[in-house]
């Protein structure tokens, strides 16, 4: 019998000493319910309890969306003055037995605004951080939740495909980015993409989180394109570089040693490798080749719903890939006041090995 998403929850509640847990907006209510519900100025929160009991606080306005979700969930709903919202969470709290219990929440997650209802309904609680149970419950992706990532990736594939042919010399940053995102819509991604595509040429390039600007393409520019789609849910995240006309002989040798890192760092996943060996098996690359001091950030990052969630591949990280687990490979050398170099895939963790769902060109091509 397949278990429940519901199910993995409580599960994870039974033995990690946490009573319940209080989500707000985000991917972990939506992979719950299947309901999507916007961080606003109205408060929303689901309690789930280890007895599987859920309840919800939402604005009267969203209560069709509790009629759609999989279990049965008490509904707790509330009108427009906000002087009245704080004896709603306590009813909640109150239904579902919360006050003195221990009450997980997502730290990256769970604002100011919805804690302090919660802490209202329930002010003799504990609210610990929930992230290792909270994590765990989205880690392994099945195989209806790949097949959307698959789709993501296919998706921002043929974006860039369709943009790269626009790209013009004298086309600022920005120009190139918007193409960009119309392409990713026309193409079948949901409106709300993973993150800004960062778009970075030149000496802007050699910031692995640059901002789009309003700096015009030049000649000899290497240009990184980072970005993604969203499809069903799921996310992609990849980046490519490309050569802006005739780049230095440098820039070619050190694009190519990031292909070469990108591609031992792909090969070294599989069930059972800590994720530090994936980080370290493409840092070895980089390192050999003696451009170590310029790979500054870590290989990679899971994978989903988020563009940023577990496993980190890290070189410290000792955490076992498992099938399912899904993250990025996405190497650099950074030249600062220069240009940079990245390249990026998406890999699930399969029962023999792993999978780059990603497989757009990756060597340098010229644009412009």
């Amino acid at each position: 019998m397949t278990i429940t998403r519901l199910e993995k929850l409580v599960a994870s509640l039974r033995t990690s000493g946490l009573d319940a847990v209080a989500l707000n907006p985000g991917p972990t209510l939506t992979y719950l319910t299947g309901a999507h519900f916007h961080l606003m100025e109205r408060p929303v929160v689901l309690l789930v309890t280890q007895e599987a009991d859920l309840a919800i606080v939402l604005p009267k306005l969203e209560m069709l969306k509790v009629e759609q979700m999989p279990y049965h969930v008490q509904a707790f709903p509330y009108g427009e003055n906000p002087s009245e919202w704080e004896a709603v969470f306590r009813k909640a709290a109150q239904a579902l037995g919360l006050d003195g219990k221990r009450i997980g929440v997502e730290p990256n997650r769970m604002r100011l605004l919805e804690f302090r209802y919660i802490k209202a309904g329930a002010p003799n609680a504990d609210y610990p951080d929930a992230s290792d149970v909270l994590g765990s419950l989205r880690l392994r992706k099945d195989k209806e939740e790949v097949d959307a990532m698959r789709k993501a990736v296919k998706v921002a594939q043929a974006a860039l495909e369709g943009t790269l042919p626009l790209i013009k010399i004298g086309m600022t940053e920005k120009e190139l980015a918007a193409e960009l995102v119309t392409q990713l819509l026309k193409h079948g991604s949901e409106p709300e993409l993973p993150f800004s595509p960062i778009v970075s040429g030149g000496p802007n390039s050699a910031s692995a989180h640059a901002s789009t600007t309003n700096r015009k393409l030049q000649a000899g520019d290497l240009l990184v394109i980072d970005y993604g789609a969203t499809v069903d849910g799921y996310v992609s995240d990849i980046t490519r570089t490309f050569a802006v006309g005739e780049v230095d002989a440098e820039y070619e040798k050190i694009h190519k040693i990031v292909q070469q890192s990108n591609a031992a760092g792909r090969a070294a996943g599989k069930p059972g490798v800590p994720c530090a060996e994936v980080d370290k098996a493409a840092r070895a690359v980089i390192e050999s080749a003696g451009y170590g001091e310029y790979f500054w950030h870590r290989t990679g990052h899971g994978i989903g719903m988020e563009g940023h969630e577990e496993p980190y591949i890290r070189g410290d990280n000792m955490q076992l890939l498992e099938p399912g687990m899904a993250y990025t490979v996405e190497p650099g050398i950074y030249l600062p006041g220069r240009n940079g170099v990245r390249v990026e895939d998406n890999v699930v963790v399969t029962e023999t090995g792993s999978e780059s769902l990603s497989d757009m060109p990756r060597e340098m091509r010229v644009v412009g």
